[in-house]
């Protein structure tokens, strides 16, 4: 198990009893076979994508992402999986639905595209605490991600930040920002920077929710 930590925030102290009002925690920075163990074992653990880095933990540990990030229960997180023929257990639809949203799919992904889709009953309601009856999932094209989530299996996820920050784009900044979370040590890749593409299937077509690199000709 390899493990690089930091001193505290405060600059003064080990980071472990900080008396001068810097983070209370170490700072970690993780090899990839240690944070596919910290995943499974249900810790919130940061990794990048083809887009903008990711917080990620099992989606029964939903929960914990919303209270690092103080984020807003409004706002749903994304399923990742490792490939398109996994992530069919966590939706449901008709025969004639699964058609059309694999046409979509297959088309798309790996890639900046996020599907809003029916969820199933694999899919814990914390992941989308408002509306629990839907699902946004996507598969990132980018090989060290997918490698994980083959390891690990479909982690729930969002961006690195504090809710209404902008997103943290270095592993680095992460760690620092979050220093409870496993942090993969590895240089930033090469990413897009801008959010996925979000459309979300309406019963009859397709609704982009969020216009991100990839332009869908299926839902203008």
């Amino acid at each position: 198990m390899e493990i690089k930590t930091g001193v505290c925030s405060c600059g003064g102290c080990d980071g472990v009893f900080c008396d001068k009002g810097g983070q209370n925690s170490i700072m970690v920075l993780v090899s990839l076979e240690t944070l596919v163990e910290k995943a499974i074992a249900g810790n919130v653990v940061s990794f990048p994508t083809d887009t903008i880095p990711a917080l990620a933990v099992k989606p029964v540990n939903s929960d914990l992402i919303f209270q690092l990030k103080q984020r807003s229960y409004e706002k749903p997180l994304i399923l990742m999986t490792s490939s398109v023929d996994e992530m069919w257990d966590y939706v449901k639809g008709s025969e004639e639905e699964l058609k059309i949203w694999s046409m979509i799919a297959y088309k798309y992904l790996p890639g900046a595209l996020t599907m809003v889709l029916p969820a199933s009953e694999k899919i814990p309601p914390t992941m989308n605490p408002l509306n629990p009856k839907t699902i946004g999932i996507r598969i990132p094209d980018c090989q060290v991600a997918i490698e994980i989530l083959k390891q690990a299996g479909p982690l729930a996820t969002t961006s690195a930040n504090i809710s209404g920050e902008a997103p943290l784009t270095s592993m680095k900044a992460i760690s620092d920002k979050f220093p409870s979370v496993y942090v993969l040590d590895a240089d930033n890749p090469p990413s897009s920077g801008i959010a996925s593409t979000v459309i979300k299937w309406t019963g009859t077509g397709w609704q982009v929710l969020r216009q991100g690199q990839i332009v869908v000709e299926e839902a203008v």
